[in-house]
């Protein structure tokens, strides 16, 4: 176990190696995709056995750059989090790929499983980043790997939505991520990952402001508004990619830089002091109010979900700047949280339309009638969304909410009262209109009985459906698990 705890960089050759596994097989598409499942638990097999070695100090260089600038990576209770979070999700979409891929003849399968593999390897690479250098160069390898995905149909709308992906993601990584990063290392020396930062005594208070609002603008990923555009483009990729890229590996890649960033460069007692995250309180509050009225215009089911992704993401990045122990744990908490809630939701978009290729929210009046356990499902995930109990997205907006009191900031309380209302207005009736509305024309004319996606797809969405069940119970460990990182 020693030896395995000095190469835990292997986390990210195991996807590299299934991505060279994915090309060997082409011809042999159900090679390939049992090679993609086989690849994805090993991952999680091998990630799982740093459980209990956290909290140890046990960190790798792979090569020196300079002194005091490596490639190195690190393991603590925040990282090795995202990466169980994400094997243990790539395992659970690689199924589910299977069904919708095959279910809608899409072409090109290979590349896809390719850069699928590619991504995961990217995000494991975040994950166990030691220090922003390594961060950073994982940070812009994922949004190059994921690139081809969103533009997997090649027409004229995913060249497009590429364009927009790409653009926003590298100008701002390019412009104001990197520029942070240089400024860190001038003010401070270093670029390491330290429990209580790296800042303190090295930076004065409007540098700190300036710096902080670098990085959280830099990080593009977080979706914060106006650089949010993005994510709402990238719907025109494959459910699949949908589902996990942008439900859990690109989006919750950002709001992790944004906690690694929050905790271990600046340190939540320096931001509490310096009060350098003020501005993208306000902005990050605002991006979950506005982003949640636009979601409630959308009819397209993808783009309405795409909307309540970007809501969603700004209670973690103000779970960060709120500066307070329990908010920014309640933001980790989230990442967990939403990702199984919101992979379940855009599950239920992909199987909706392998099994009818209906896209619009108005088109679903009593297709819940036909299609029982995806919209059970997506009942059950769009409660754990809102924040009801028995339901595990209640836990972390409960610590959210506690930081919000704890930190005196009522208005920031109010807007996550006005978010969760707005939640249930944009989420609830789709599955109201599904299960209760008369159907449609369209729906009119099929005979009675169930039209689910194929298994590969609806299985994999009950699976994490329940899990927004199951975990309410025994969030205990994953609590406990994180706590050290934000409590002292």
């Amino acid at each position: 176990m020693t030896e395995l705890l000095q190469h835990f960089e292997l986390a990210i050759v195991i996807p590299l190696l299934g991505s060279l596994l994915v090309l060997l097989f082409h011809n042999y598409p159900q090679l390939r995709e049992a090679t993609s499942i086989f690849v994805a638990v090993i991952l999680f097999i091998f990630t799982a056995q740093f459980i209990g070695s956290e909290n140890q100090d046990i960190s790798h260089t792979l090569f020196t750059i300079t002194p005091g600038l490596s490639l190195a990576f690190h393991i603590e209770p925040l990282g090795l989090m995202f990466a169980l979070l994400a094997s243990s999700l790539w395992i659970i979409t690689t199924v589910y790929s299977i069904g919708y891929m095959r279910g809608n003849k899409e072409n090109n399968q290979t590349r896809f499983y390719l850069f699928f593999a590619l991504s995961i390897a990217a995000t494991m690479g975040i994950a166990f980043a030691a220090n922003l250098a390594t961060l950073f160069i994982f940070y812009e390898a994922l949004t190059l790997c994921t690139f081809p995905l969103v533009t997997h149909k090649q027409n004229a709308d995913a060249q497009s939505g590429g364009r927009t992906y790409l653009g926003i993601l590298l100008g701002t990584s390019i412009v104001f991520f990197l520029t942070a990063i240089v400024i860190t290392w001038l003010q401070a020396g270093s670029l390491n990952f330290i429990p209580g930062g790296i800042l303190q005594g090295n930076i004065e208070k409007t540098g700190a402001i300036i710096l902080f609002t670098l990085f959280m603008f830099g990080i593009g990923k977080a979706a914060l508004m106006p650089f949010h555009r993005w994510l709402p483009a990238a719907m025109v990729a494959p459910t699949p990619v949908s589902a996990l890229l942008h439900a859990v590996a690109v989006v919750k890649a950002g709001v992790f830089s944004v906690l690694k960033v929050t905790v271990y460069i600046f340190g939540i007692d320096f931001v509490t002091t310096q009060n350098a995250s003020t501005w993208i309180l306000w902005i990050a509050v605002a991006t979950m109010l506005i982003s949640s009225v636009i979601a409630l215009s959308k009819d397209n089911f993808k783009a309405r979900l795409a909307y309540s992704t970007i809501s969603q993401l700004s209670y973690i990045v103000i779970g960060a700047a709120l500066a307070s122990p329990l908010a920014a744990l309640g933001g980790a908490l989230h990442i967990v949280t939403h990702a199984f809630g919101k992979i379940t939701l855009f599950f239920c978009a992909g199987a909706v339309y392998t099994a009818t290729k209906f896209t619009q929210i108005s088109q679903f009046d009593g297709l819940g009638r036909h299609m029982p356990f995806t919209f059970s499902a997506y009942l059950v995930a769009t409660i754990s969304i809102i924040g009801l109990p028995p339901f595990v997205g209640s836990w972390s907006k409960w610590f959210l909410v506690e930081g919000s009191i704890n930190t005196e900031n009522y208005l920031v309380l109010i807007a996550f009262g006005v978010s969760t209302l707005l939640n249930c207005a944009y989420l609830l009736p789709i599955a109201l209109r599904a299960f209760f509305k008369a159907p449609g024309n369209e729906i009119n004319d099929w005979a009675p009985g169930i039209k689910e996606a194929p298994l590969a797809c609806v299985v994999p969405l009950c699976i994490t459906a329940l899990a927004t069940l199951v975990m309410f119970f025994f969030i205990q460990p994953i609590y406990e698990f994180l706590a050290p990182v934000f409590i002292k």
